[in-house]
C-alpha cells in the first residue's frame, strides 16, 4: 500500500513540484528572518566599499560569467539557461553560517544577503528577462508579474515575519526556531530531489560530464574573481571571504521556485529546458556547498593561528 502510494506520488510529482518548492522557500526565508533584526541592514553602512563590491558581483559579474559560460561551453540549452537562473537569484540562506564558520565578516554577509534578497523582487525577473530570452521560443513571454508576486509571497513576507518573531522573543529561542525551520526546509529540498529523480526528470546521464564540469568551473570563476577584486580594492580577508561565499552559494530554493513558475512541470511531458534548469539548481546546490566550504575552512585555519578566540 505504501509503495503504491509512493509510486502514485512520483508519477504525478509534477502536480506537487510548485507548492513544495514554494513551501521550501517560505520556510527557508522564515528561518533566515528569525536570525535578523532591522539594524542588521545598517551594519555595513559605515563600510560602503564592501557593500558596493558585493552588489556589483551579485547584479553584474555573476550573471555575466553565467551568460559567458553558457555561450562558450558546449553544453545543452537547459544547462545554459540553468546557469542564468542560479545567477539571477541572490545568495543562499546558509551563506551567513558559512561565513561565520570561516570567521569572515558576518555583518557584511548578513547585509548583502538581506538587501539582495529583498531586491530580488525586481532584479531576478529583470536579469532573467535580459539574459534568458534568447534561449527561449519566440512565443515565450516572461511572467514578470507572477514571479514578482511569488517572490513577495514566499520570500519577503516570511523574511519580515521571521524578523518580527525574533523581536518578540529572546535571541536563543529565535536561533532555535530558525534552526528547526531551516532543517524542515532542507527536508523539503530532499523531497524535491527524490521527486524529480523518481519521476525521471533528474537524469544526470542526459547532460554528461561537461554539464557538471561547467558548474564547477562557474563556482571556481566566482571565487577567483572575488579574491582578485578583493586584493585590487584592498579589502580585508574577512570581507573578501564574505563576498566570495555570498556570490558562490546561490539561493537554490528561490531558483527552484522561479523555475516552477517559468517552466511548470507537466505530468508525462519532458521539458529539456525546464528539466535542465532544475538539474542545474539541484546539482549546483551541492557543488557550491563543497566549493564554499574550502575557502571557509582555509580562512578559519589562518584566523585560528592568529587568535585563540573561537566563534563556533
Amino acid at each position: 500500500m505504501l509503495l503504491e502510494a509512493l509510486e502514485k506520488v512520483l508519477t504525478n510529482y509534477a502536480d506537487y513540484e510548485y507548492p513544495v518548492a514554494s513551501a521550501q522557500l517560505f520556510l527557508a526565508m522564515l528561518g533566515m528572518g528569525a536570525l535578523l533584526a532591522p539594524h542588521d541592514f545598517l551594519l555595513e553602512i559605515k563600510n560602503p566599499k564592501g557593500l558596493a563590491v558585493g552588489f556589483g558581483f551579485q547584479w553584474a559579474l555573476v550573471p555575466l560569467i553565467a551568460f559567458a559560460l553558457g555561450e562558450l561551453m558546449p553544453i545543452p540549452v537547459g544547462i545554459a539557461v540553468g546557469l542564468v537562473f542560479i545567477a539571477a537569484v541572490p545568495g543562499g540562506t546558509l551563506t551567513n553560517i558559512l561565513t561565520l564558520y570561516g570567521r569572515g565578516n558576518i555583518a557584511l554577509s548578513i547585509a548583502l544577503t538581506s538587501i539582495t534578497t529583498v531586491a530580488a523582487l525586481a532584479t531576478t525577473p529583470l536579469l532573467l528577462q535580459l539574459l534568458v530570452s534568447q534561449y527561449l521560443p519566440e512565443n515565450f513571454s516572461m511572467p514578470v508579474g507572477r514571479i514578482a508576486r511569488d517572490i513577495f509571497a514566499t520570500l519577503i513576507i516570511p523574511l519580515l515575519l521571521g524578523m518580527w518573531l525574533k523581536s518578540r522573543t529572546t535571541t536563543y529561542y529565535a536561533a532555535q526556531f530558525s534552526k528547526w525551520v531551516i532543517r524542515l526546509s532542507l527536508l523539503l529540498v530532499l523531497v524535491i530531489v527524490v521527486g524529480s529523480a523518481g519521476s525521471g526528470r533528474l537524469d544526470a546521464t542526459a547532460y554528461g560530464v561537461i554539464g557538471v564540469a561547467t558548474m564547477v568551473l562557474f563556482a571556481l570563476l566566482l571565487q577567483v574573481s572575488a579574491v582578485l577584486v578583493g586584493k585590487a580594492m584592498r579589502m580585508t580577508s574577512g570581507d573578501t571571504l564574505a563576498i566570495s561565499i555570498e556570490v558562490t552559494f546561490r539561493n537554490i530554493s528561490l531558483a527552484i521556485a522561479v523555475k516552477a513558475t517559468v517552466f511548470p512541470a507537466q505530468t508525462g511531458v519532458l521539458d529539456p529546458i525546464g528539466d535542465g534548469v532544475l538539474f542545474v539548481a539541484l546539482l549546483y546546490g551541492g557543488v557550491s556547498m563543497f566549493m564554499t566550504l574550502i575557502p571557509a575552512f582555509v580562512h578559519r585555519r589562518i584566523r585560528t593561528g592568529k587568535s585563540s578566540y573561537n566563534i563556533l
